[in-house]
């Protein structure tokens, strides 16, 4: 940097009459868009943080903001029009994750457990426009709390777009120290997707069509021994699936799995999943058969369409989803 002297006392000029242009400090610079941190979502890569900001409106209630891009490899629906309703169970996940570490003090470091993860959307309001999605998200957070040093809580978001409400959805966590989940998960704990040659090899999926999916890469099923059941079978190198290194199956992977067999069930050309109930029981462990299974209840309206569904390893019940939506009519 050039130094300006003046001589003789000459006052100096001030930096306008010097041509020198003034420097905005950073704390004076407006506040611009940005993810929140990806750490509070628990997610490695910042593109796949959905959330943008977030401040309390209430005791235990928040306003969120958060963004959908236009084009996603893998949250779009099978006709490339719009965002995919599993897109919406990972934003509530995720508000559920930023608000308990952010506001509720629960350390970065501590392990989540997802016991229960529900949503529904107008897919009218999936639709993808002319640009990015902007949400705004109003999230209650009931009974969230420490006993002893586990925390748990509740969490109910309504997902907003352009004023209306496109999505809802609720989910309930608790979160353990990492010493506390070295125990929960024992041996199974030295198993990770980040090395799948240790694990069995992926048994070939069934045809992307048959899951509701267009490519196979993101199918999660492979074909059962009788109709109405499947294989957990995921690519454990999905960048979306496994964003990061994880010693069992997600719960998201779960929800999907969910999806993909109720299209499977209800023949996916003509079936629209419009909500997903599900709760989970037990670890999805990398080296067991996991086993989807689905059953369909008869139905007053032809037109709405729900099937239960249950995942299980051995005589371990790992999770159960209810999968709705609508039929298109011939």
């Amino acid at each position: 940097m050039t130094l300006l002297t003046f001589e003789n006392n000459t006052p100096a000029p001030s930096m306008k009459e010097a041509g020198v242009r003034r420097t905005t400090r950073c704390d004076e610079l407006p506040r611009l868009t940005s993810t929140v941190p990806r750490e509070y979502v628990h997610r490695s890569s910042v593109a796949e943080v959905f959330l943008t900001g977030y401040e309390r409106i209430g005791d235990d209630t928040f306003l969120l903001t958060g963004q959908w891009p236009r084009a996603h490899t893998f949250f779009i629906s099978a006709d490339g029009t719009g965002h995919d309703l599993v897109q919406v169970g990972e934003t509530v996940r995720q508000a559920g994750l930023l608000l308990c570490h952010a506001e509720y003090g629960v350390p970065l470091g501590h392990n989540v457990l997802l016991w229960s993860l529900g949503f529904k959307a107008d897919l009218e309001q999936l639709l993808i426009g002319v640009g990015p999605t902007d949400l705004e998200l109003i999230a209650t957070c009931r009974d969230f709390g420490w006993k002893g040093n586990r925390f748990s809580g509740f969490l109910e978001v309504s997902v907003r777009r352009e004023g209306r409400i496109a999505a809802t959805g609720s989910g309930f966590f608790s979160f353990v120290p990492p010493a506390v989940y070295r125990r929960l998960r024992g041996e199974y704990g030295r198993l990770s997707t980040a090395a799948p040659a240790q694990l069995p090899p992926r048994p070939a999926p069934i045809l992307p069509a048959e899951a509701g999916r267009l490519l196979p890469f993101d199918v999660v099923l492979a074909p059962g021994d009788r109709p109405g059941r499947w294989l957990l079978s995921p690519d454990l190198t999905h960048p979306i699936l496994f964003e990061h290194a994880n010693d069992h199956h997600p719960g998201m992977v779960l929800v999907e799995a969910a999806r993909q067999a109720a299209c499977g069930t209800l023949h996916a050309r003509s079936f629209r999943p419009t909500a997903v109930e599900s709760s989970f029981h037990n670890y999805a462990e990398l080296d067991a058969p996991c086993w989807i299974d689905t059953e369909v209840p008869h139905s007053m309206n032809p037109g709405i369409r729900t099937v239960h569904v249950t995942g299980h390893q051995g005589d371990a019940r790992i999770f159960e989803a209810t999968v709705t939506g609508t039929i298109a009519s011939d």
